[in-house]
């Protein structure tokens, strides 16, 4: 239980900006539910062009972007985020947090 309410507290502030019918977008948002983590989505305009909300708080035009305000983190490609996710709020991470808290 105790894993449970520290993850639930650090995703808090999460937000994913993605592309409806993305599918890098949608692996990140099946990661972050297989996860259970909260966050927002922030559905984004299929031109490049119009994304200047993405482009305003990552300095690029590509989707996924996930923002991570608990950790600090902003960041993009599917592959790093996965990874991030996993390392961060995985069952591993939350051995090494009760590990470290014990």
């Amino acid at each position: 239980m105790y894993h449970a309410t520290l993850r639930t507290y650090m995703s808090e502030g999460m937000t994913l900006y993605r592309l409806e019918g993305c599918p890098y977008c949608e692996l990140i948002a099946d990661e972050l539910d297989d996860l259970g983590l909260e966050y927002d989505s922030v559905w984004v305009e299929g031109l490049h062009s119009k994304r200047n909300e993405v482009q305003s708080v990552s300095g690029q035009r590509q989707v996924p972007v996930l923002i991570d305000d608990a950790c600090g983190v902003t960041m993009a490609e599917s592959e790093r985020i996965v990874e991030y996710l996993t390392t961060t709020y995985g069952d591993d991470a939350s051995a090494d947090e009760a590990e470290a808290t014990a």
